[in-house]
């Protein structure tokens, strides 16, 4: 035999060994599960599943949220006052009742209003002043999120105007 003969044979087997040597040193990740009768039963986790129940003291949105009527009367035009700004607001926090807005545009507590700008709703506000540059954004409270109707993740662009 030649050894031009030789190495065809060789060229012709090896590609042959290497794939059936692929079946062998397949990894656990891709090895098939063995079949349900080989496999041993589970253990016991002690873990057991329940429906969650919402505790006696929670409190909901809903609750959280001012009547129809505050709404209504919040929402009555004030006097046109003086622009402060635009700000991004934010929910505030949710377990302080009333109508605010905590912003940086104000330096020390008053009356104002809010006017989305996306919509063009206004709530009549208390304005708390928030530590931080006037360009920081503010908080708004839960009635006034629900008021001017904007979700309580959005984030509306309002103008604040002192009354």
């Amino acid at each position: 035999m030649t050894t031009a003969t030789a190495f065809n044979r060789l060229a012709l087997v090896l590609p042959l060994l290497a794939l059936a040597a692929c079946d062998l040193v397949r990894s656990p990740a891709t090895q098939a599960p063995p079949p349900a009768a080989s496999r041993a039963p589970a253990a016991p986790s002690g873990v057991t599943e329940a429906a969650l129940q919402r505790p006696a003291s929670a409190r909901t949105v809903a609750s959280l949220d001012a009547s129809a009527a505050e709404k209504a009367a919040a929402s009555r035009p004030a006097a046109a006052g003086a622009s402060l700004g635009r700000t991004i607001a934010s929910l505030g926090d949710a377990t302080k009742g009333g109508f605010w807005i905590r912003t940086p545009l104000v330096k020390e507590p008053g009356k104002g209003r809010v006017v989305d700008r996306a919509t063009g709703k206004s709530v009549n506000v208390d304005l708390l002043p928030l530590p931080g540059p006037d360009s920081a954004g503010s908080q708004l409270s839960l009635p006034v999120m629900t008021t001017l109707g904007v979700g309580l993740t959005d984030l509306p662009e309002v103008e604040v105007f002192r009354s």
